[in-house]
């Protein structure tokens, strides 16, 4: 286990902006960084990140946390695996106490795949400058011209010939031989096991943060019956359509150039990159699927394709690509002169003259589908109908509402190309938005429905259930709302206190708080000052034990929302900022709670009129009843001068 004195060094260390940041291209607005979402895809920014309080927040999906849970939901690790990551990044060693067998046990089941591939990058890295690997693997990489920098940099390898070398290293490191046939790094023929990629260089398939999720090997022998590449399977860890190559060293280079390139090979991301060339990635020869584009919307909106002129480098291009322009992607197409790849063209010509070639031949992507189209169609009519139709399919794939002024020269361009009626060519355009709308609402109808349908009892019953009511307490946002208070300007001055959490402490009975969280979170805050004769940060609760208490702090403390300066100078109104402002929410979140507690108290001398007979007590009531009635006057008479929050 990772000792607490350690787990706080990370803490103390770490950066959210930073950390962030190598993931999703930031952008300063205000206090705060915004960003498109890596959680879920959107076209205009609504994740923000604020560096002063150490949380992110998305305002469309909902997620929320510190730079810990950050790296638990990207990197989809555990909690112990998130301090272990961000250690390694800030270069902190972390002290452990001593595991038992079990608990080394459980570290193994919980790392499996993540430990094995990064041993086996090791191994293959190592095997490369064995003699074999020199005469072999080291041959082919000088051939194609990579530099010892290069093959560092990409972890290139090599697995030696022998059936079994890997395997039996493995082993021999404790390593389950099941989890490596998961891994597909060995095979089981006849009871025995050999290496996968045997005699093959070796490309290490990183994701964002290079952790090796997996392996593409090629085989350098003729070999009629074998294929030239094998992939790792698919598993818990890698998934094809989910990663993209070279990403963990292009990342930086993409958003700071905002562009990328995307290419068919890994060989043509290497030799790009020893080109100077680093804002590229492959896809591997799959058509770009939405996680793909998610991993580089996050960093880009422009999106530029080169080929190599074959008609299977064409058809590999065009897939996916209305996907693209669904998600309000910039598509560019780049054709590379006939005999050229990415890898030899920048090998050939070099960064300079490859980014003057590709400005003057860059093309959109519906100018590349007519272009291309109008050459296979020729005077085919049926060919010419189903790139019509192919035409207004991508152009309805647009987002109409952020990009109309595009979609309409589109519309125009491809129209007069096509040699079709405008009008006639829009209605298809629009037929196929319809489509695609009506296919949505029916599958979103579906899903509710399968939702919404009550499983049927599965044995009678003696009677009809009494229908079970969800209890909805009316006061939870103000509960929130004084939660929230209470965390951020807990420690400021209050007059005739100590401080804010004191005059809270005073006027507010805490009884009074129904949700439990809330009154959990309340409780918290009191005892950590109790402990501490301090009151506690906002960090303590973003990096709370429980996760519940994570997510909501960070939620009620990131409202991403900030009045203007300039609105004096712009509309004459005055505006108060920040902490100034914080006596208002203080005042207005108690006498909310003062409101209440008179409420419950007149319910209750209604409740006591009701059947008092003596007239004494009655009389002492229905005085006390008045005095409520004056207190709860005075306190909305006071709220008029504050901000009542509904």
């Amino acid at each position: 286990m990772i000792a607490q004195s350690s787990v706080q060094q990370v803490l103390d260390r770490a950066e959210i902006i930073e950390i962030v940041g190598q993931f999703v291209r930031l952008k300063k607005r205000g206090s705060n960084y915004i960003a498109n979402c890596p959680f879920h895809n959107e076209k205009t920014p609504s994740f923000s990140v604020s560096a002063s309080k150490g949380i992110y927040k998305c305002f469309g999906c909902g997620k929320g946390g510190n730079v810990v849970t950050f790296i638990q939901d990207h990197e989809k690790l555990t909690y112990p695996e998130a301090i272990r990551w961000l250690a390694d990044f800030y270069k902190i060693e972390l002290e452990e106490t001593e595991r038992s067998p079990e608990q080394k046990q459980q570290q193994l089941v919980e790392e499996s795949l993540r430990v094995l591939n990064e041993y086996a990058a090791g191994f293959f890295e190592h095997s490369l400058r064995t003699e074999e690997g020199m005469a072999i693997g080291m041959s082919y990489f000088k051939q194609r011209g990579f530099s010892p920098q290069t093959l560092e940099k990409f972890r290139l390898g090599y697995s030696p010939e022998a059936g079994d070398a890997f395997f039996r290293e493995a082993v021999a490191k404790g390593y389950n031989p099941e989890l490596m046939e998961k891994s597909g790094l060995v095979k089981l023929r006849n009871g025995s096991h050999y290496d996968a990629y045997r005699g093959r260089v070796i490309f290490p398939i990183q994701g964002m943060t290079g952790r090796v999720l997996g392996f593409g090997a090629r085989i350098l022998k003729s070999n009629d019956k074998a294929p030239k590449y094998v992939n790792s399977p698919e598993n818990e860890l890698y998934s094809k359509s989910r990663v993209l190559y070279g990403m963990f060293q292009s990342r930086q280079a993409i958003g700071k150039l905002d562009e990328c390139f995307l290419v068919e090979g890994y060989t043509d991301v290497i030799s790009m990159h020893q080109g100077g060339v680093e804002n590229v990635v492959a896809s591997s020869g799959t058509s770009l699927t939405e996680d793909q584009l998610r991993l580089i919307g996050q960093l880009t909106k422009n999106l530029t394709i080169l080929y190599d002129g074959d008609n299977a480098g064409i058809k590999a291009a065009l897939r996916g690509l209305d996907m693209a322009l669904s998600q309000s992607f910039n598509v560019q197409l780049v054709l590379l002169p006939e005999g050229d790849d990415p890898d030899s063209f920048v090998q050939r010509m070099g960064a300079e003259r490859f980014h003057e070639y590709v400005k003057a031949g860059k093309q959109d992507v519906i100018s590349f589908r007519l272009e291309i189209g109008m050459r296979e169609a020729g005077a085919d009519p049926v060919r010419k109908s189903k790139l019509v139709n192919e035409v207004a399919e991508s152009i309805s794939r647009i987002n109409k509402a952020e990009d109309f002024a595009l979609q309409e020269h589109y519309i125009k361009q491809a129209a007069r190309r096509l040699d079709v009626e405008e009008a006639g060519f829009i209605n298809l355009v629009n037929k196929y938005i319809r489509d695609r709308l009506d296919q949505e609402q029916r599958s979103r109808r579906n899903r509710e429905e399968r939702e919404e349908t009550p499983e049927l009892p599965s044995v009678e019953t003696s009677g009809p259930e009494p229908l079970q009511q969800v209890v909805v307490n009316p006061h939870e946002r103000q509960e929130w709302e004084l939660v929230r208070v209470l965390i951020e300007y807990g420690h400021m001055p209050y007059e005739g206190f100590p401080g804010v959490a004191d005059y809270i402490m005073d006027r507010i009975d805490p009884a009074l708080i129904e949700t439990s969280l809330a009154l959990k979170i309340f409780e918290d805050y009191y005892a950590y000052r109790k402990a501490f004769q301090a009151p506690p940060g906002l960090d303590y609760f973003t990096n709370h034990e429980e996760s519940a208490v994570q997510h909501k702090v960070t939620s009620l403390v990131h409202t991403g929302l900030e009045i203007s300066p300039n609105w004096k100078v712009s509309y004459g109104i005055e505006t108060v900022h920040g902490d100034m402002n914080y006596m208002n929410d203080v005042n207005s979140v108690c006498s909310y709670f003062e409101l209440k507690k008179l409420k419950y108290i007149q319910v209750e001398i209604l409740s006591r009129l009701k059947g008092e007979q003596d007239p004494d007590r009655l009389m002492t009531l229905l005085r006390m009843q008045v005095e409520m009635k004056q207190k709860e006057a005075e306190i909305l008479r006071h709220m008029g001068t504050v901000i009542w929050k509904q």
